[in-house]
C-alpha cells in the first residue's frame, strides 16, 4: 500500500515506520524534520510544519493515499485540516488517540463502550483528543470519511520518548538506589509494547470493519506496582531496596498536600493562569510523582486504582494479539539501552525521590 506517516521520526511513529517499511509498504513520512532517525533509505521524506494550513494544502493537496497515520495530532483543528485536504484522497485515516479519555471507573477492563470523561478534572490534552475523535467519527458518519481512531495506553519500549518511564527505572535499579512503591503494592497496572502497537496499526490498515471505530490499544499482561519493580530488577540482575509509602502519604501526596521540591517539573496540564487552581495544583504533584512508577492519567485516576483496558474488539475486528508479555518487553528494552550505551551514560535528578525517602523514613517502617 501507499502510506503516509504523519510524524514518523520518534517512538511510536518511529516503529510504525519500521514495520510498514519491513512488511513492503511504499512509505511516506511527513514531518518538520527536525528529528534525525535512522530510517530505511527508501522511505520517503515530506518536510512542513502541521500548522502551516497552506504549505499543507499545497503539499498534500494533490496526492492519494492507501492509508494515512496520523500519529501526532493533538489539537482538533490538526484532524479538522487533514479530513478536508484527504477527504476523497485517502482508503483509510487512522488517528493515534489515548487511552487518557476515558473515566474513572471500578468495573475493569475498560472498553471501547466505557463513558469518557470531559468534565473538569480532565486535562487539555485529553480533552482535545475527545475533540479529535468526536470530529472524525462525525465525519465518518456525515460523509463516509474512513477513519478509524486506536487509543494507546503507556506505551513501552526502545527509544521512548519520555525517558522517567522505563529508562528512569532502569537507571534507579543500576544505582542501587531504593525503590519506592505506593501503599502496599498491589495496585494493578498495564504497559503495550510498541513494536506489537506498531503491528497492529498496519494491520488495521483499510479493513473497513475498523471504520468509525475506537480500539484500545495495550498489552495483555498485567503487572501489581511491586510487581512491575520486581521484573525490572530481576532482568537487570540486581536485588531491590524497596520502600513502601504510606497509604496515608499516598493520599496526601493525591491531594497536594505534601510540598515537595522540583518546580522546574512540568505536568502535562494547561496552567492557564500565574496563580494555578487547586484541580491544577493537584494535577502537577500527581504528575510529578509519575516519575517514580508509571500511573495512566493520574489526574483522573486515584494512585491505588487498577486501570486496565480490553483489547478484544481489536482481536475480533483485525486478529490482532500482542507476542509480547510483560517481562519480554522489560528484557528487550533493557537491552536496546545496554547496546545504545544509555546504560552507563543517563543520569537522572532523584532528589525528588530522595526527599520522599527522608519523609518516610522520619515517619517510621512500614
Amino acid at each position: 500500500m501507499k502510506v503516509l506517516v504523519i510524524g514518523g521520526t520518534q517512538f511510536n511513529g518511529f516503529h510504525l515506520v519500521r514495520e510498514l517499511a519491513r512488511t513492503g509498504h511504499d512509505v511516506t513520512v511527513l514531518n518538520r524534520g527536525k528529528t534525525e532517525a535512522p530510517l530505511p533509505g527508501f522511505v520517503k521524506r515530506l518536510r512542513c510544519d502541521r500548522t502551516d494550513s497552506a504549505a499543507m494544502r499545497e503539499l498534500l493537496g494533490g496526492q492519494d493515499w492507501d492509508c494515512v497515520h496520523d500519529m501526532c495530532a493533538y489539537h482538533p483543528s490538526d484532524v479538522e485540516l487533514m479530513t478536508d485536504i484527504l477527504d476523497g484522497r485517502t482508503g483509510h485515516y487512522i488517528f493515534a488517540s489515548s487511552t487518557v479519555i476515558y473515566a474513572p471507573t471500578h468495573e475493569l477492563p475498560i472498553t471501547e463502550g466505557h463513558a469518557i470523561d470531559a468534565g473538569p478534572a480532565q486535562n487539555e490534552y485529553g480533552l482535545h483528543k475527545i475533540l479529535c475523535e468526536e470530529h472524525l467519527l462525525r465525519a465518518h458518519r456525515d460523509r463516509g470519511f474512513p477513519a478509524t481512531v486506536a487509543a494507546f495506553s503507556m506505551v513501552f519500549g526502545p527509544r521512548n520518548i519520555l525517558p522517567d518511564r522505563e529508562q528512569r527505572m532502569f537507571t534507579r535499579l543500576l544505582a542501587g538506589r531504593p525503590v519506592l512503591i505506593p501503599g502496599d503494592g498491589t495496585t494493578l497496572g498495564q504497559v503495550g509494547h510498541v513494536e506489537d502497537e506498531a503491528r497492529a496499526l498496519r494491520m488495521m490498515m483499510q479493513n473497513s470493519r475498523t471504520f468509525g471505530r475506537r480500539y484500545n490499544l495495550t498489552g495483555g499482561d498485567f503487572y501489581s506496582d511491586e510487581g512491575y519493580v520486581d521484573t525490572f530488577a530481576q532482568v537487570v540482575g540486581v536485588e531491590p531496596e524497596k520502600i513502601f509509602i504510606p497509604h496515608a502519604m499516598m493520599d496526601d501526596i493525591w491531594a497536594g498536600r505534601v510540598e515537595l521540591g522540583d518546580a522546574r517539573v512540568q505536568a502535562r496540564i494547561d496552567i492557564r493562569t500565574a496563580a494555578p487552581s487547586e484541580a491544577e495544583r493537584k494535577s502537577a504533584a500527581r504528575f510529578r510523582f509519575n516519575r517514580i512508577l508509571q500511573r495512566i492519567a493520574p489526574h483522573l485516576h486515584h494512585w491505588n486504582r487498577n486501570v486496565l483496558f480490553s483489547t478484544r474488539r481489536l482481536t475480533e475486528d483485525v486478529g490482532w494479539v500482542p507476542e509480547f508479555s510483560f517481562r519480554g518487553a522489560v528484557q528487550q528494552t533493557w537491552e536496546w539501552m545496554v547496546a545504545e550505551g544509555l546504560d552507563k551514560t543517563l543520569e537522572f535528578d532523584f532528589a525528588f525521590e530522595d526527599e520522599l525517602i527522608a519523609q518516610i523514613r522520619r515517619g517510621g517502617d512500614r
